[in-house]
């Protein structure tokens, strides 16, 4: 049983389609990406919002979406961070090091 490819989402402003119906399982069709962007219909990932975040498909209709899927904001930042800081420390303690046994050797 293959589904249909997602229908084109509703326009903006219009009252939205009807409520979501689950299958005879008792569950949506379908599989979600682990991201939930994703939407797998039996043959191939479709996207699960529309191109302005406003719509969500369930597997067989357009609902309005709720929020989006929260997105990991990396800890890429504070790595950086770290790293040029830890960098820094070395190189001050370094030229302290350096300053202090060069001292005495100077006029």
């Amino acid at each position: 049983m293959t589904d249909a490819p997602p229908p084109v989402p509703p326009a903006p402003g219009s009252s939205g389609p009807a409520a979501p119906t689950p299958d005879p399982a008792g569950g949506l069709a379908g599989r979600y990406s682990p991201d939930g962007f994703w939407w797998w219909d039996g043959s191939s990932w479709k996207p699960a919002y529309s191109q302005d975040r406003l719509w969500r498909w369930n597997g067989q209709t357009w609902v309005p979406a709720q929020a989006a899927p929260a997105q990991s904001k990396g800890g890429s930042g504070l790595i950086i961070a770290l790293i040029v800081g830890a960098f820094v420390l070395v190189l001050v303690v370094v030229a302290l090091v350096v300053f202090i046994v060069l001292k005495p050797l100077g006029p």
